[in-house]
């Protein structure tokens, strides 16, 4: 989500919070693209096993499994919005911050081995492609006439 509210924020000429760590180290982030998670949501629809039924009894293998999807590729947030200032034409208001100590990580890694042998999850997406096809699909629908940036 933080790409969505950071072209607004750019488009509108708003300050963006650019978190970064101690030391001033990077804060990189896993984006993936959207029809990627959406492929591997229709790949786990029908997976499920048998139920474990009722009365304490387990009569086969749970019947929900939880896959871990993602895009493998950490990138440094700071790069997402060097893409996205690339993309819309516009330069960031870029508001560097320490990163907030409340359990928030320095990086998100998805493991997607399970997702890959029981799915063939694959992510296609790159995250300049995804971008792009993201701020084409946003400028065409916030600015067709009769929506508004909110």
């Amino acid at each position: 989500m933080a790409y969505f509210f950071f072209t607004k924020d750019i488009l509108r000429g708003k300050q963006i919070a650019i978190f970064e760590a101690a030391n001033h180290g990077t804060v990189a982030r896993d984006f993936t693209y959207i029809d990627d998670i959406v492929k591997g949501c229709l790949g786990a629809l029908d997976t499920a096993e048998k139920s474990t039924g009722s009365g304490g009894k387990k009569r086969g293998p749970a019947q929900l499994r939880v896959f871990n999807l993602g895009n493998t590729s950490p990138v440094p947030v700071s790069d997402l919005v060097s893409i996205l200032e690339r993309l819309l034409k516009v330069k960031a208001k870029r508001n560097i911050m320490k990163l907030p100590r409340n359990g928030d990580v320095q990086y998100t890694h998805a493991n997607i081995s399970y997702a890959q042998r029981e799915l063939g999850y694959k992510p296609t997406t790159d995250l300049q492609s995804g971008l792009k096809k993201f701020v084409r699909w946003y400028l065409n629908y916030y600015s067709d006439g009769k929506k508004a940036v909110e």
